[in-house]
């Protein structure tokens, strides 16, 4: 900040002025292309509808809205909180779930962190960015 404090207090004020529009919004476009959230990039995943059962009891899913929330069960616990795309990956962001104890239910999908789509599968990892399971998709698109 110093070097730039002293480069700048040998221009006239105007110019100080027109720098630092300039770099608020060289700044602010950098930081927008990192992360997007809601239905998706043209030609990235687009995960905007129910992945898995939802029919069945036991049966883990994911329903995900246009507006970058999601909501789901892993066969046992309730889950809930946003996503966001990151290139071709979704981030699940802020997640809730229940803490039930569902005799022989895998709750696998509770340790959600982060989703891929290959067609019509999603492929879920855990926060280690290890595959934990896949879900299909269940609306009749196919992710993209």
């Amino acid at each position: 900040m110093l070097l730039m404090t002293s480069l700048l207090s040998h221009r006239p004020l105007r110019s100080r002025a027109a720098f630092a529009v300039v770099a608020v919004a060289a700044l602010t476009l950098g930081l927008s292309g990192c992360a997007t959230s809601g239905a998706g990039t043209p030609g990235g995943p687009n995960p905007v509808g129910t992945w898995g059962t939802v029919e069945s009891t036991g049966v883990p899913f994911l329903t995900f809205t246009d507006n970058g929330q999601f909501t789901g069960s892993d066969g046992c616990n309730t889950l809930n909180g946003g996503w966001a795309l990151n290139g071709t990956t979704i981030d699940f962001k802020n997640v809730a779930t229940t803490l039930m104890a569902c005799q022989g239910v895998d709750t696998w999908l509770s340790a959600l962190n982060t989703a891929t789509i290959s067609g019509s599968t999603m492929t879920v990892f855990n926060s280690s960015n290890s595959e934990i399971g896949t879900l299909e998709n269940a609306t009749g698109g196919n992710g993209y």
